[in-house]
């Protein structure tokens, strides 16, 4: 049986993304009881995450503390815990803190890194997909400038290869961005490396880098990178690696002690969830109001939905926008409940998508038209500043970005590893 408090309904929501924080915000100091539960106590802000691995930005520009966005809050309760299991007989969460029962629960996990069943690949390569991701990412690109220092002619090109698996937004912002380093930062940093054997390569089994994009966008962004001096493979996967060789389907091999993942995601799994609810990418089923089917009382937003409507009749793409939209229309029709309304069908309107490559380099594709170069690099900017939730936040990465423009250059480039001492 549910249990309410003060015969007010109890929402939980598992997880602090783009979908769960929104809908938490939209349903504070309502007539509801919220938990909001997250492994971190923290939001973070994935689509700059790249630019912590690369040391434009600190990682508490892109994060945000969970408490002090509902300082005010009189009906949220916040807890950082692991989720071990649901049960959905008798509705109770069950937290590595102690179980939460509720009237309604709200998956909004998001997804995780795809290996696709590649173990080696995993243990040896290096995924984005959180804060903690970025820092060891940034600390061993760092390490690895250091360690070229004193490297022999054996092991020195090996340290200048670095491998971006994935030709989506993320890899292709990495690789634009460590494009820039190799050719702005790294000959004044290390004035005794010749950086001009430093080798970057994109790889993506699709034809096209972006290829959910438009067509000049395509070809624009690959433009850019190859522009950049980025090594573009396109058509071809990664099949194995082993920390020093990178081995391509067709049998290619490229010699790297790096190699970054940025291929895929899955859906983060949910032991006591029902097998049949669960589709393709670990994603849950859900109908057009975001109930997972077949399970009372159980809503699934964000990365993690799969949700058949008329105009996508394949599910919705894995994007901050459709989570977003997710969180709003959920949010809306929970509220028109205490309101005595009828809830409200779901439909994504494409609002479009963005990737920037550089320097005055970004596509940007809108419904109708798409447009590339300075203007799109200016709108990536400024719909990104946007969607930082503080104002704090909002100046530290702008004024970060000036500085990048005008010098060329970032102070941040620190590698702050975890202490080994007792």
């Amino acid at each position: 049986m549910a249990i309410t408090t003060n015969n007010r309904q109890r929402i939980v929501i598992i997880g602090a993304g783009f979908a769960g924080l929104r809908i938490a915000r939209d349903l504070n100091n309502t007539a509801y009881d919220i938990f909001l539960v997250d492994k971190h106590n923290y939001h973070q802000f994935q689509p700059l995450m790249y630019q912590v691995a690369t040391a434009r930005l600190e990682p508490s520009s892109i994060s945000f503390p969970l408490r002090k966005v509902f300082q005010h809050s009189k009906n949220m309760n916040i807890r950082i815990a692991e989720v071990q299991r649901i049960d959905t007989a008798k509705k109770v969460v069950h937290t590595t803190v102690g179980d939460i029962p509720y009237d309604r629960l709200i998956i909004a996990l998001g997804c995780t890194t795809n290996y696709f069943g590649n173990a080696r690949i995993q243990s040896h390569s290096f995924p984005m997909k959180s804060v903690p991701n970025a820092m060891a990412l940034r600390n061993r690109i760092l390490q690895t400038f250091e360690d070229t220092i004193e490297a022999g002619p054996a092991e020195l090109q090996a340290l200048l290869n670095f491998v971006i698996v994935g030709g989506g937004p993320t890899g292709v912002e990495l690789a634009g961005a460590m494009a820039e380093m190799k050719k702005n930062i790294l000959p004044k940093d290390y004035p005794g490396i010749d950086f001009s054997r430093l080798n970057i390569y994109l790889v993506e089994s699709s034809p096209n880098t972006l290829n959910a994009m438009s067509g000049p966008s395509k070809i624009k962004s690959r433009q850019y990178l190859e522009e950049f001096g980025v090594t573009v493979r396109t058509g071809t996967a990664v099949e194995d690696y082993d920390g020093n060789t990178v081995r391509l389907k067709g049998g290619e091999t490229i010699s790297a002690r790096n190699l970054i993942w940025a291929a895929g995601v899955i859906g983060n799994t949910l032991e006591g969830m029902p097998p049949d609810c669960i589709v393709k990418g670990n994603r849950f089923k859900t109908n057009r109001y975001h109930e997972v089917e077949g399970v009372d009382g159980v809503y699934a937003i964000g990365d993690i939905a799969w949700m058949v409507t008329p105009k996508y009749p394949n599910g919705h793409p894995q994007l901050a926008n459709v989570a977003l939209a997710h969180a709003g229309n959920l949010s809306r029709n929970f509220k028109r409940e205490l309101k005595g309304k009828s809830r409200i069908e779901f439909e994504y309107s494409n609002k479009g998508s963005m990737a920037t490559v550089g320097k005055r380099k970004a596509v940007v594709d809108l419904p109708g038209f798409s447009f590339q170069g300075f203007f799109a690099w200016l709108t990536w900017m400024f719909v990104h500043l946007m969607l930082i939730l503080s104002v704090k936040n909002k100046l530290f990465i702008f004024l970060n970005w000036m500085m990048s423009y005008f010098a060329n250059d970032s102070t941040l480039r620190l590698m702050l590893k975890p202490s080994t001492e007792s």
